[in-house]
């Protein structure tokens, strides 16, 4: 499922603090890079987790090599990962405590790791961007 209702999409973005994003880029022309920004200029928090850049800082943050790697509370797992890699990265997220989220952005669908997510009571959102409907939903 792809079609999210404002009202649902809304909330997660109002209730989310702390955002992990796996597969984050130094590389300003990247989609994650921007993105991360962005959410940062929101006043999110942005973890950025990407094994080639650990111990690096990106974000205002250290950037770690792995999910497991965070041992603070995540409200949501923003991933920029391919599809079919997306399986691995929920099974680690269902091994952190109370994440609410698993946000796969723009073109990432991966119909089984959502269902087993929501299957453990995680909200999914999947073929979206929050550099998106943040503004459409919330404003500037």
């Amino acid at each position: 499922m792809t079609d999210y209702s404002d009202s649902f999409l809304r909330n997660v973005l109002n209730r989310t603090e702390t955002i992990a994003m796996v597969g984050a880029s130094p590389k300003p022309e990247r989609a994650s890079n921007r993105v991360g920004r962005f959410l940062v200029s929101k006043g999110y928090r942005v973890i950025p987790v990407n094994p080639g850049q650990a111990g690096e800082e990106l974000f205002g943050e250290t950037v770690v090599a792995s999910l497991a790697d965070i041992h603070e509370r995540v409200d949501m797992v923003d991933i920029f990962r391919r599809a079919e890699d997306v399986g691995p990265i929920v099974d680690q997220v269902l091994q952190m405590d109370r994440v609410q989220t698993i946000w796969m952005q723009l073109g990432i669908i991966n119909e089984e790791a959502a269902a087993k997510a929501r299957a453990a009571g995680v909200d999914v959102v999947m073929d979206r961007c929050p550099a998106i409907e943040y503004p459409r939903l919330i404003g500037g």
